[in-house]
Formats: structure tokens, C-alpha cells, sequence
């Protein structure tokens, strides 16, 4: 299954290296040399259409946890100033994402769309302390009664050229639910109330839609 915003650009790219194929196989005689362009195109497609997969997650959904927005590496987990909506301390979770990693953008908890805006920008690489405020980059808050609200910025990275946002304000968001798309490598932030719970360590691999990031302490 592939995510909707790859549907072009796979058709573009089946089309592109159909075309070469028999482009090489017409013109290029040498055995070795068209066997290596013919890998070389077919890997290329394969890399494509891995990036663009969606594939389906099973969210146990929960108001008093808060699941991973997005596939990837936790990278950062800190104290901090949010600056744009809160501005006030929270709590940090970052995941990066590589360009082998699903890139859809999940919703992190159920509950209503408060607030949601872009903000063009930069293209630093993703893990760069200041791409959370230089890139561009979308910020979403959800709240919910049980968990309040939880902020999740999806960020664009060196190779990240487009990000899409389909969270808008009062839409009704369900925990696990496809809110957006990252194209080419980026990370996601997410900013939690201090006296969170957090589920996972650095360097720690998570899945989105399934990987709890945190819970209420109670």
C-alpha cells in the first residue's frame, strides 16, 4: 500500500525507468554495462516505492498515552522553552527520520485540533539544534480532557523539499491516524507536559502509530 502523496511521483518514476529500460536494451550492446544500468534503474524504482509505503499500523488507542508520530530514531529527550504556542518549559521527544523510514505523520493522541500553522524556512540538516526553529516546519496541538495538550512539529531536513499537513484547527483527531506526510528525510518533535512519563531512551527505535513515547503519571 502506498500513501497518496507518492501516487505521481511513483507513476512519473515507473514511466522514467520503463523508458530507460528499453532506451538500454535497445542501444547498449555491452553484456556487463546494461545489466549494471538495468540493476542500477531497478533499485532506484525499489527505493522509490519504499519511501512512499503506508503501511497499515494497529494504534491500541489510549488517552493517557501518547504514541509515536512517525517511524525513526529517538534523538533528543530534554527539558526545554517552547517558544511558539505554550511558552512555557516542556518536554522534548525527537524523532529523526532517515530516508529509508515510512514517512507518514501520525496523530499522536485523540482529541480536537487546536491550533495548527506553517512556517516556511530553512533546510539545515535534521538533527541541527536549530532546525526545530530555522526549517520550515509545521506545528499541530491537539487536546484531549484526559491528556491535555500535546504539541508535534513536523520538521523538513536537508533533503526534505515538501512537508504536508492535513491537521487543521477543530478537525477531530484520531490517535494513530495518517495527519500528514514528510517527502525525503526530516524529524518530528514532540512537546509534552513536564510531568509526562517517558516510555522511551535515546537512540531508541520507535514505530508510529504503535510506539508509546509517554503516559500520564499517575
Amino acid at each position: 500500500m502506498f500513501h497518496k502523496e507518492g501516487h505521481k511521483i511513483i507513476l512519473f518514476t515507473l514511466i522514467i525507468v520503463v523508458g530507460c529500460f528499453l532506451l538500454v536494451d535497445s542501444f547498449i550492446s555491452v553484456f556487463w554495462l546494461r545489466t549494471l544500468i538495468l540493476i542500477v534503474l531497478l533499485i532506484f524504482l525499489i527505493l522509490i516505492l519504499q519511501f512512499f509505503r503506508n503501511p497499515k499500523r494497529h494504534t491500541k488507542q489510549n488517552d493517557k498515552n501518547v504514541v509515536s508520530p512517525v517511524d525513526g530514531k529517538v534523538v533528543v529527550i530534554e527539558e526545554v522553552f517552547e517558544k511558539e504556542y505554550f511558552k512555557e518549559k516542556r518536554l522534548q521527544v525527537s524523532v529523526f527520520m532517515s530516508p529509508i523510514n515510512v514517512h507518514v505523520t501520525r496523530y499522536p493522541i485523540d482529541g480536537k485540533v487546536v491550533f495548527s500553522k506553517y512556517h516556511p524556512g530553512k533546510y539545515l540538516v535534521a538533527w541541527h539544534p536549530k532546525a526545530s526553529e530555522e526549517n520550515e516546519r509545521t506545528t499541530v496541538v491537539v487536546e484531549n480532557k484526559t491528556y491535555g495538550k500535546v504539541l508535534y512539529r513536523q520538521i523538513a531536513g536537508a533533503l526534505a523539499k515538501r512537508i504536508v499537513n492535513y491537521a487543521k484547527v477543530d478537525d477531530n483527531a484520531i490517535q494513530g491516524a495518517d495527519s500528514g506526510f514528510i517527502k525525503f528525510g526530516s524529524r518530528v518533535d514532540l512537546f509534552l507536559p513536564l510531568d509526562t512519563n517517558i516510555k522511551v531512551k535515546l537512540n531508541e527505535k520507535v514505530r508510529g502509530g504503535e510506539s508509546i513515547i509517554a503516559e500520564i503519571n499517575e
